[in-house]
């Protein structure tokens, strides 16, 4: 049976939300986050090596990586082609491009934007958290919140064209796609763009998405 080895609000969570697509027996093995760090737990590391979530173990088969789990489960069980456009068609292309972007080009903003959130917190000393805060504020004003509007207008655009980013069609890059807009908005990005409030709307309103949400536990996003 395939285990995923499932961290709390973690990209883990796009691999639920895939296998309850793909209607697809699996296991989970939780693990908490460390409550002072945030990080992955030790024990992850018994798993791949980088200790990190997503990981998927099927038999003798370890994946990591988002993306790579979406190649591996739609090659080996989606063969009625339900998640994914036609080779060679130009959804195909849209298909190939945001399940890249969405870890490749979205998420290193937003990463960065939490990690310099948290220079003027614990566990920083707190004689220099002023310090942070404002190479923290300087950052984000002169780089981060422009990059990442920028990325967020771009996405707004690109749904103008269709309810999914694919196309017309719900498909895995959507569920790749997940992720980053959940950053948006955790972190204030989504704004006055409702063509982001409306996808990511649809995709909570899929069953395999609620489904994954009542296996997994509370997803939430630091902002």
């Amino acid at each position: 049976m395939i285990q995923v080895h499932h961290l709390e609000n973690s990209r883990s969570q796009r691999a639920l939300w895939l296998l309850e697509e793909l209607g697809l027996e699996y296991a989970i093995i939780a693990y908490r986050r460390d409550s002072h760090t945030m990080l992955a737990p030790p024990e992850l590391k018994k798993v791949h090596p980088l200790g990190k979530s997503p990981v998927i173990t099927d038999g003798e088969i370890t994946v990591a990586e988002s993306g790579a789990i979406i190649d591996y489960l739609l090659d080996s069980y989606d063969t009625q082609h339900q998640l994914f456009p036609p080779h060679g068609s130009a959804e195909y292309r849209r298909y190939r491009y945001w399940l890249h972007y969405a870890e490749g080009s979205a998420m290193p903003p937003l990463v960065m934007k939490l990690v310099f959130s948290r220079l003027d917190k614990p566990p920083i000393p707190a004689l220099i958290r002023p310090i942070g805060r404002m190479l923290a504020n300087g950052v984000k004003a002169r780089y981060l919140d422009p990059q990442i509007r920028q990325h967020a207008d771009f996405l707004e655009r690109e749904l103008s064209n269709s309810p999914w980013f694919a196309g017309e069609h719900f498909s895995a890059a959507d569920i790749q796609m997940s992720f980053p807009l959940q950053a948006l908005e955790a972190r204030g990005g989504l704004g006055e763009r409702p063509n982001l409030k409306d996808c990511l709307a649809r995709m909570r309103e899929r069953p395999a998405y609620q489904r994954a949400i009542a296996k997994g536990g509370k997803f939430t996003l630091p902002g």
